[in-house]
């Protein structure tokens, strides 16, 4: 990840990806599945029912279906940075268990200090940057002693993708991912704390390297990078690239690192409210996404 404030990403761009996947996200998301169960396992760690929760990074809002489903009672908020994956929402609510939909940033999060129990985020940051400045937004809104569990990627993810890149002496049209080393290091300095970190590798199987291509297309997973190279892979370049791409039995197969972590926030821990444009209670959030 790169160290300065200068985003490696267009945030446009990841916008614009996530948008035009929001219909077919769902369907090709098996793996941003299998982590979301490994993931919401992390509950069994709070002590006590959380009153209100925050789905960051929500996407079509599976997840937050899922912790209305295990907590009726509270308050469950699910919020993406594009507006066409919350339109989705609706398949995983009800009119009588309502999850409520907010539409920004998780680099400016638009609610009030201390007013979440469980904030929990699936795949979803390692699009922002820097993630220190996010988690610092994080730690802001959870109430002392709330608890933040999320997944992201891990710089091994399409690991083969790379190195085919670079057998044919392309730079790898992949986003960059930050190590568990680094994830470490900005909770540290972002003030959590009981941080617990893990990562694994995961292998998906493709019929060929355009199904992959395909997936990455239908989950939004596409390059993201502010310097990425615009316009069409030729012919040529194509073959070249499916030729360095590694295969067995006529598949391929891509590696995916997934690292997933859980912190709390300290009882003590001051909440700065900084350069926020707008903030407002969970209670306040009344009005329709049609």
């Amino acid at each position: 990840m790169n160290s300065s404030n200068s985003s490696p990403f267009q945030q446009a761009h990841v916008k614009q990806h996530f948008s035009r996947a929001a219909k077919s996200y769902e369907a090709a998301a098996a793996l941003q599945k299998e982590v979301e169960s490994r993931l919401l396992e992390h509950t069994e760690y709070l002590q006590q029912p959380p009153q209100c929760v925050l789905d960051l990074g929500s996407g079509p809002g599976r997840a937050s279906g899922l912790l209305k489903k295990r907590w009726p009672k509270a308050q469950i908020i699910a919020m993406d940075l594009a507006m066409p994956m919350l339109q989705q929402v609706a398949k995983h609510s009800r009119f009588w268990r309502p999850i409520k939909r907010v539409c920004g940033n998780a680099m400016q999060l638009p609610f009030k200090d201390n007013s979440f129990d469980f904030v929990y985020s699936n795949l979803c940051l390692q699009w922002v940057h820097p993630l220190p400045n996010a988690l610092n937004e994080i730690r802001r809104v959870l109430r002392p002693g709330g608890m933040l569990s999320f997944s992201t990627f891990g710089p091994d993810t399409l690991l083969e993708l790379r190195e085919a890149y670079l057998a044919i002496g392309e730079s790898p049209a992949i986003s960059p991912f930050a190590a568990i080393q680094q994830i470490g290091d900005a909770l540290q300095s972002s003030g959590f704390s009981k941080n617990v970190l893990d990562r694994e590798n995961f292998s998906m199987s493709y019929a060929n390297l355009r199904e992959l291509m395909k997936e990455l297309h239908a989950i939004g997973a596409t390059d993201a990078r502010t310097e990425r190279k615009r316009g069409l892979m030729g012919k040529q370049r194509w073959q070249s690239l499916q030729n360095a791409y590694p295969s067995d039995n006529a598949r391929v197969q891509s590696t995916w690192e997934v690292i997933s972590a859980m912190a709390f926030k300290r009882v003590d821990s001051p909440a700065a409210l900084d350069d926020a444009i707008a903030v407002i209670s969970p209670d306040q959030i009344t009005r329709r996404i049609r």
